[in-house]
C-alpha cells in the first residue's frame, strides 16, 4: 500500500500548515480553531437541558467565543503552561468548553469520573495537583466547602451556581495565552488506583489528534455528522471517538446524561443521530426491544422478517448493497435509530450474532479497539470490509502492530508503535518502562492473533486466562460473550477456581446475577430468593446450552449466584477484583 496516493482524511489542514499550525499535526486548540474558521455556522454543541428537556444548540463560532472567555479567564487567573486544570461531571457543553479552553491556555486537563466517592476524588487531585477544579453539581457543595484549605479553587460546570458558573468567568486582567505545542501534555487520565498510587495516563496533543485523523483511514467522516455523547466523556473512549473525532471534522456533538429508555429514545430522534459510539450493553439492549417488538407481530411475521434479514446480510456482504435501510425502515423509525449512519461498539466483546443483526438491518456497524494508552483507538473494521469476528484492522501503514511470544494457536500478546502510543504513566518511570519492549512497542497485555490483512482477533486479558490441568488456556471473555443475549442473565463473569488443591489445577466458574425480568416472571422477589432452587435450574439450563458448543476444556463446571451485582466501571465493564487465587 503507497500511502502517499491514498486520499487522506487530513489532507485538508494543509491548507492551515504555516498559518494556523506549525507542527506535524495541529494541537487540539488549533484543530478546533481551524474548522470554527471552516464551519462558523454549524452546530457544534447540543444538549438537552432547555426548559422542558428543549433541546439548546451552539453553533462554532459561539462555541469558539465561549472557549476563548474563558481561556483568557484562565490565563489571568495564573494559569501557565503546564499547569493543570482538573473537572468532573456527566456530559455537557460546558465540559467539552472547560477541555478546550485550558489548552488554548496551555494547561494538562485532568479529567475524573464523575461516579467516584469523594475520598477517590481527593486522592486523584492529590496526585494530579491541578490549579481549579470544575465540578457538577452533585459535587459542587462538598469541593466549594474545602476550598479554602485546598490547594486549587473550584468552580462550577452547573448554572445553579452563578457566580462560579463556567459561562459567567470573565478575566480581569488581559493575559497573553500560552499555547501548547504537539509534542505538549494535553490530558492525564487516571485508568485505575483510584486508592493508594493512582495510575495517570499521559497522552499530547500529537497523540489524541493523530489517533483522530488516523483511524478516519477506516471510516469516512464529515461535518454532516452527529456524534452522541452518552458514555461518560471523561474516558478516553467517548473523549476521542466522539469529541474529538467530531472536532476533527467540524461535526455536531449532542450530549446525553442517561442510557435510561425514555431521555435515550428522545435524544436519538430528535438529535438525528448519525454517529452512535457504544458499548455492547447499549446495543445489546436496544436490540432487545427491536426483536421483542418483532416477535409480538407473531410467528408468520417474525419468520418472514429473519428471512429477509438473511436475504439483506447476503446482499450487503458479499454484492455491496445496502438493502436493509429501505426494508427495515419501519422497524429502525420505531427504534429511533433510522438517522443512523454508523454504530461502533467497544470497550468490550460483542456478541457476532448482535454485530450481524444491526448490519442486517441496514446499520453500518463495526467493532473497534484500543486501550487509554493508546489513545485510544488503534483498530477498526472498516465498513467496506468488515469481520465480524474481528475488533479490526489496525491502522498500517501508520503504526505497527505484532504478537509477542505467539503460541501454536497463533495468539499472544498485542503489542503496538505508533503516533498514538502514550508517554508514560505520571511520575512512575517504573511502570511505564515495564510495559514497553526494547524495541519500543507498547505491550497491551491483551491475548489475540492477526490474520494476514492485518486484522486482529482478541482472545482477553492476559491476566485473567485461566490455564486447566491439561495446560490449557481458557479466556473468561470469549465464554461470557456467548452469553450476551441471554436476557434472563443480568450479569455474568467467568473466573478460574482451585478444584485440587494438591495440583493446584483450575476449572471454569461462572458467577452470576439474574435478571429481574425472571423473578417477575415467576411471581417472586428477589429478596432472599437469590440461591432458590428453581431459579438455579433456571441458570443451569442456560449454562449447559452454551455448554454444549464450548470445547470440553472450557466448559462452565460451577455456578455460583450472586445475590448482588458485582462492581461494575462507567463503560460497564466488571471490575475483576474477586478473582480467587
Amino acid at each position: 500500500m503507497n500511502s502517499e496516493n491514498i486520499v487522506k482524511s487530513w489532507d485538508f489542514l494543509e491548507e492551515y500548515r504555516g498559518k494556523d499550525f506549525f507542527g506535524e499535526w495541529p494541537t487540539l486548540p488549533e484543530l478546533f480553531s481551524i474548522n470554527a474558521k471552516r464551519f462558523p455556522g454549524r452546530s457544534c454543541l447540543t444538549d438537552f437541558e432547555g426548559p422542558a428537556g428543549s433541546k439548546n444548540t451552539m453553533i462554532y463560532s459561539q462555541a469558539e467565543r465561549k472557549i476563548l472567555k474563558l481561556a483568557a479567564w484562565f490565563s489571568g487567573n495564573g494559569i501557565k503552561k503546564g499547569d493543570r486544570v482538573a473537572v468532573t461531571g456527566k456530559n455537557s457543553p460546558e465540559w467539552t468548553v472547560v477541555f478546550l479552553a485550558a489548552m488554548y491556555a496551555g494547561a494538562v486537563v485532568v479529567p475524573i469520573d464523575w461516579g467516584l466517592h469523594e475520598t477517590e476524588v481527593e486522592n486523584l487531585l492529590n496526585t494530579a495537583k491541578p490549579k481549579i477544579f470544575f465540578v457538577d453539581e452533585e459535587k459542587y457543595k462538598e469541593f466549594k466547602s474545602k476550598e479554602d484549605s485546598a490547594d486549587y479553587i473550584v468552580r462550577s460546570l452547573c448554572p445553579k451556581f452563578s457566580e462560579d458558573y463556567v459561562y459567567n468567568l470573565v478575566s480581569t486582567q488581559a493575559g497573553a495565552l500560552e499555547m501548547p505545542g504537539e509534542n505538549d501534555l494535553a490530558v492525564i487520565l487516571f485508568t485505575s488506583g483510584t486508592t493508594g498510587n493512582p495510575k495517570g495516563v499521559m497522552l499530547t496533543h500529537k497523540n489524541l489528534v493523530s489517533d483522530s485523523f488516523i483511524a478516519q483511514t477506516r471510516m469516512k467522516l464529515s461535518e454532516k455528522d452527529v456524534f452522541y455523547a452518552l458514555l461518560p466523556i471523561h474516558h478516553a473512549y467517548t473523549m476521542q471517538a466522539v469529541m474529538i473525532c467530531a472536532i476533527s471534522c467540524g461535526a455536531e456533538i449532542v450530549y446525553g446524561k442517561s442510557m435510561a429508555v425514555t431521555r435515550l429514545m428522545k435524544e436519538l430522534k430528535e438529535g438525528k443521530i448519525t454517529m452512535l459510539l457504544g458499548v455492547p450493553l447499549l446495543f445489546n439492549k436496544l436490540l432487545a426491544g427491536i426483536m421483542k417488538g418483532i416477535k409480538s407481530k407473531g410467528p408468520v411475521v417474525n419468520g418472514l422478517i429473519h428471512l429477509l434479514l438473511g436475504f439483506s446480510y447476503f446482499m450487503k456482504k458479499f454484492f455491496g448493497i445496502n438493502l436493509g435501510k429501505k426494508i427495515f425502515k419501519s422497524v429502525l423509525e420505531q427504534a429511533n435509530i433510522y438517522s443512523l449512519r454508523i454504530a461502533i461498539c467497544g470497550g468490550g466483546p460483542l456478541a457476532d450474532s448482535v454485530f450481524k443483526i444491526y448490519n442486517e438491518m441496514g446499520i453500518d456497524f463495526v467493532q473497534g479497539y484500543g486501550l487509554t494508552e493508546t489513545s485510544p483507538i488503534i483498530a477498526l473494521n472498516p465498513i467496506d470490509h468488515f469481520k465480524i469476528e474481528s475488533v479490526g484492522q489496525y491502522f498500517f501503514p501508520y503504526m505497527e502492530m505484532k504478537i509477542l511470544d505467539a503460541g501454536e494457536d497463533g495468539v499472544g500478546e498485542v503489542a503496538v508503535k505508533g503516533p498514538m502510543v502514550f508517554q508514560g504513566y505520571y511520575n512512575m518511570p517504573e511502570e511505564t518502562a515495564k510495559v514497553f519492549t526494547e524495541d519500543g512497542f507498547f505491550k497491551t497485555g491483551d491475548l489475540g492473533w492477526l490474520d494476514k490483512e492485518g486484522y486482529l482477533m482478541l482472545s482477553g486479558r492476559a491476566k485473567n486466562m485461566i490455564v486447566t490441568n491439561g495446560g490449557k488456556n481458557v479466556y473468561p471473555e470469549e465464554i461470557e460473550n456467548a452469553f450476551q443475549l441471554v436476557t434472563d442473565i443480568q450479569q455474568i463473569t467467568v473466573q478460574g477456581y482451585v478444584e485440587d488443591a494438591e495440583t493446584k489445577s483450575e476449572e471454569i466458574e461462572a458467577l452470576i446475577y439474574v435478571s429481574d425480568e425472571v423473578y417477575k416472571r415467576l411471581g417472586m422477589i428477589r429478596e432472599g430468593n437469590g440461591q432458590n432452587q428453581q431459579i438455579f435450574e433456571l441458570v443451569k439450563g442456560h449454562v449447559e446450552k452454551v455448554n454444549k458448543n464450548l470445547q470440553p476444556y472450557a466448559r462452565i463446571k460451577k455456578i455460583t449466584l450472586l445475590n448482588e451485582p458485582l462492581a461494575m466501571t462507567t463503560t460497564q465493564k466488571v471490575k475483576r477484583v474477586y478473582r480467587k487465587q
